[in-house]
């Protein structure tokens, strides 16, 4: 049987990646209660490594290439960033806020493929990344005021992903996505703690993992399955799917991350938030709509 040969299969999965997503973001999310965004950040890049031993081994027959390589380096640094962006900003923010904004990432991505990677966009697709950036401003506005500058961190989050996007098309034309994924997860892990020693050497204490609450220790470990385990139904979607049929299904984290934070926070978006997602969600399907013509 050849890849993408079950298309409903794929979405499927794709689908459900989106909504169990949300998920390790509670978990972080109630972790910056006990530690600093970016210890979180480290706990669950180690965790989320950790959990990818196993895989590599079960699955070494199916990775192409080496682990460890510069593309691998630079996945690694992007994803750290990303983590820390975003669990800096669910810190503060509903979480459903903060995905909101991070829904930028394809609208971004469409501005740098042009630059790194030739995909030079149509009039057409500038005009929705437009839109979308003011969609953005609808959310960022009343929120900035609220929050402050940490509003911000979700634009920056949106970036480094983009900017991994442009990293891992390059680079899944010599090793397979799930190679990248795996050493990706592994450099993110290295970094992280290599920068977490580097501040304890400067003198500053980290909170100490061992004399965290109990439940706390459990919730870092299931936060790197749910991570290890959506990366990787990500990565067996489009395997089995189009991107093209693949990627408006993106766009269901955001209910997830609705329904997550008002369960276990109590946390709604207000008015112009939602008008701000719908703006920022409507320019990035008429993009992807643009991109699946072409």
């Amino acid at each position: 049987m050849t890849p993408r040969d079950h298309p409903g299969l794929g979405m499927g999965v794709m689908a459900l990646a989106m909504l169990l997503l949300p998920m390790g973001d509670a978990i972080t999310k109630a972790l910056t209660a006990v530690a600093p965004p970016f210890e979180v950040t480290v706990w669950r890049a180690t965790a989320q490594a950790l959990w990818f031993v196993p895989v590599a081994l079960v699955l070494r027959r199916r990775l192409g290439g080496p682990l460890v390589t510069r593309a691998a380096v630079l996945s690694g640094v992007c994803l750290i960033g990303v983590s820390f962006c975003l669990i800096s900003a669910f810190q503060h923010m509903p979480i459903a806020t903060a995905i909101a904004i991070f829904f930028l990432e394809p609208l971004l991505l469409t501005l740098l493929a042009g630059p790194l990677l030739g995909e030079v966009p149509g009039p057409r697709r500038l005009a929705a990344v437009g839109l979308g950036l003011v969609g953005a401003l609808v959310v960022i506005r009343p929120n900035f005021a609220v929050y402050g500058p940490v509003t911000l961190m979700p634009v920056l989050a949106a970036l480094l992903y983009a900017l991994n996007v442009v990293v891992m098309r390059s680079a899944t034309r010599r090793q397979s996505a799930l190679s990248l994924q795996i050493g990706a997860a592994a450099c993110a892990a290295v970094l992280g703690l290599a920068a977490l020693a580097g501040a304890w050497a400067l003198g500053r204490t980290p909170a100490n993992l061992m004399h965290a609450p109990s439940w706390a220790q459990f919730a870092i470990v299931g936060a790197g399955a749910l991570a290890a385990v959506t990366f990787l139904m990500i990565t067996q979607a489009f395997s089995l799917a189009e991107a093209s049929m693949l990627a408006p299904l993106q766009y269901l984290e955001i209910v997830g991350a609705t329904v997550i934070g008002w369960l276990v926070f109590g946390d709604l978006p207000d008015g112009w938030t939602w008008v701000g997602t719908a703006i920022i969600l409507s320019a990035g399907l008429y993009v992807w709509h643009r991109e699946r013509q072409a």
